[in-house]
C-alpha cells in the first residue's frame, strides 16, 4: 500500500486553523542552508535541488534500482526553520533579505547515506552543482510544539502567530527560541494568495519548566 503522508500523518501535516499542542518525533530530512528573500533566485535553486533530489529518490525503482527496504510513497512537501539574523523591530516592515533559513523536504526510512548520495549524482542534470554538494542529510527532532494551519498570504503570518502567541500565554507555554518551521502545503504559482495553506509551528516548554 503506498504512504501517503496526508493520510497516515495527518496529524503533523494537516492541522485545524486553530492553535493545537502536538508532539513531533525525530525524522531523517534532506537540508540545505541559505540567507535571503525567498523571492530570490539564490532560494529557487535551493528549491530546485531539493525537489530534484527527492523526487530522484522517489523514481529510483523506475532507473532500475530498488533501495533496500524501498516502498512507494508520496513524496513529502517543502518545509522550511527561519530566523531573522541580526535585531528586528516588529513595529517595522520585516527585511526579507536579513532572513536565514534551513529549507528540508523529509525522507522516507530506507533513505541511507549511500541512497542520498546516488540520488545527488542523478540529479546533477537537473540541478545547481554547488547547490547539491550543499545539502546534507540531518535528524531533527522538533519534540513538544504548537501548530497552526495558516490560510492566506505568507506576509500575513503574523495574525496566525499573533494566535499562537495568545494560546501560549493562556496555557502556560512559552517559546524555546524564536526560530519557527513552516510546512508548505500549496503551491504559490498556481495558487491565489489568499488560498495559501501553510502549516506554523514553534517549539515549546510550560513556563514552570523553564523555571526550574
Amino acid at each position: 500500500m503506498k504512504h501517503e503522508w496526508r493520510k497516515q500523518e495527518a496529524q503533523y501535516y494537516l492541522p485545524k486553523e486553530r492553535v493545537e499542542i502536538l508532539t513531533v518525533p525525530k525524522f531523517n530530512y534532506m537540508v540545505v542552508k541559505g540567507q535571503g528573500s525567498p523571492d530570490s533566485e539564490e532560494f529557487q535553486e535551493r528549491v530546485n535541488a531539493l525537489y530534484t533530489a527527492a523526487y530522484s529518490i522517489r523514481m529510483m525503482p523506475k532507473s532500475g534500482y530498488t533501495p533496500e527496504g524501498y516502498y512507494d510513497y508520496t513524496v513529502y512537501p517543502l518545509e522550511g526553520l527561519w530566523t531573522l539574523g541580526g535585531e528586528w523591530d516588529e513595529f517595522e516592515p520585516l527585511d526579507k533579505t536579513q532572513l536565514d533559513y534551513e529549507l528540508m523536504i523529509r525522507q522516507p526510512e530506507f533513505v541511507t547515506a549511500a541512497v542520498f548520495a546516488d540520488a545527488l549524482e542523478k540529479s546533477r542534470a537537473k540541478a545547481d552543482h554547488d547547490v547539491l554538494d550543499s545539502l546534507e542529510m540531518r535528524g531533527i527532532e522538533d519534540g513538544s510544539c504548537v501548530q497552526i494551519l495558516h490560510v492566506g498570504s505568507y506576509d500575513d503570518e503574523m495574525r496566525s502567530f499573533d494566535l499562537i502567541k495568545d494560546f501560549l500565554w493562556s496555557n502556560g507555554l512559552m517559546r524555546t527560541s524564536m526560530r519557527h518551521r513552516e510546512i508548505y502545503l500549496s503551491d504559490p504559482r498556481k495558487t491565489e494568495k489568499d488560498a495559501i495553506r501553510t502549516v506554523l509551528r514553534v517549539r515549546v516548554t510550560s513556563t514552570t519548566e523553564s523555571n526550574r
